[in-house]
């Protein structure tokens, strides 16, 4: 049973989730990631340069997190390592940056990034002994999390599909009525045109 219980957390967390990403950052220019995230869920990360791709260059990088907005949620300069931690106030895709400060570039450098979000920032062993939990209860603790944090997200999926539902059929009625408009003058302009030759048939007195 706890094996089955433990099972059905990977897969949850698995699907919400937390992400180990490997980033070559140019010797010019800047590497992003991008993650879209609803409101109000906790993100957690951490990011290092791996040296042992680049043995012989020991470059620094500078770091931005911004906001679907645009507004900085962590800056960093000249770094080695560190760590950015928010909770989303608004929902979007949130984008952090790399790129090399240093006057030192090599080849350019590899960084990894450790990227957690929602049901993968918590840390369960403290949660264990504060709340005093272990075994098959703490595995159902993590299930009910994992499954509220699922529901969420089908949540916020729904609503974006609506959104985009709306959107597109906002778009297709200004095509339509475009169309409309179109054809009308189309027309408006074939009668202008049949009415200027008439009129210049019968001066030349053709007709």
């Amino acid at each position: 049973m706890a094996a089955a219980l433990a099972l059905a957390v990977v897969l949850a967390v698995a699907s919400l989730h937390a992400e180990a990403v490997w980033l070559d950052v140019p010797q010019s220019g800047t590497k992003c990631v991008s993650e879209e995230i609803q409101s109000n869920v906790v993100v957690l990360a951490d990011y290092s340069i791996m040296y042992e791709s680049h043995p012989y260059s020991h470059p620094t990088i500078a770091v931005k997190v911004t906001s679907p907005f645009g507004n900085t949620l962590h800056h960093n300069e000249n770094a080695t390592v560190g760590q950015f931690a928010f909770t989303t106030a608004e929902a979007g895709n949130y984008l952090a940056c790399f790129w090399i400060d240093s006057a030192e570039k090599g080849s350019g450098v590899s960084v990894n990034l450790d990227w957690k979000i929602g049901f993968a920032t918590k840390d369960w062993d403290a949660i264990a002994k504060k709340e005093k939990i272990e075994g098959v209860e703490l595995e159902l603790r993590k299930l009910e999390v994992a499954v509220q944090a699922i529901h969420q997200n089908l949540i916020y999926l729904k609503a974006r599909e609506a959104e985009m539902r709306t959107v597109s059929e906002k778009t297709n009625a200004r095509v339509a009525w475009f169309s409309i408009l179109s054809l009308g003058v189309c027309i408006a302009v074939s009668i202008l045109q049949l009415w200027h030759l008439q009129g210049f048939f019968r001066k030349k007195k053709l007709i």
